[in-house]
């Protein structure tokens, strides 16, 4: 194989891997914004009366949800953790394209 030629498939590689990452960082962060913010998810349904402290508590709980989610057994391949980083690049590339069409999320 031409050495160049693999050269620019390796940098190719590691150009969308980090793409892939900064879309699943917005993609979390983003959700993580639209739970806990004042116009959030959490308020919409439970209405403006709720607390910030269980608003904090709610995101904590998804934290740590997400984290017990993205466990892999050793022994078998489990495609939900995959799964999981797809879901929130493509939630990060919209939320971009929200943020580029509208200028807010």
């Amino acid at each position: 194989m031409n050495p160049i030629k693999y050269e620019f498939s390796n940098i190719r590689q590691a150009a969308m891997g980090i793409t892939v990452l900064g879309l699943v960082l917005v993609g979390i962060g983003g959700t993580i914004y639209k739970v806990i913010s004042p116009e959030g998810w959490v308020t919409q349904a439970f209405g403006r009366s709720l607390s910030a402290g269980v608003a904090a508590l709610g995101s904590l709980l998804m934290i740590v949800g997400l984290a017990w989610f993205s466990r892999s057994a050793p022994s078998t391949h489990n495609r939900f953790p995959e799964l999981l980083v797809y879901t929130f690049a493509a939630a990060g590339l919209l939320y971009l394209a929200k943020l580029w069409m509208k200028g807010s999320f």
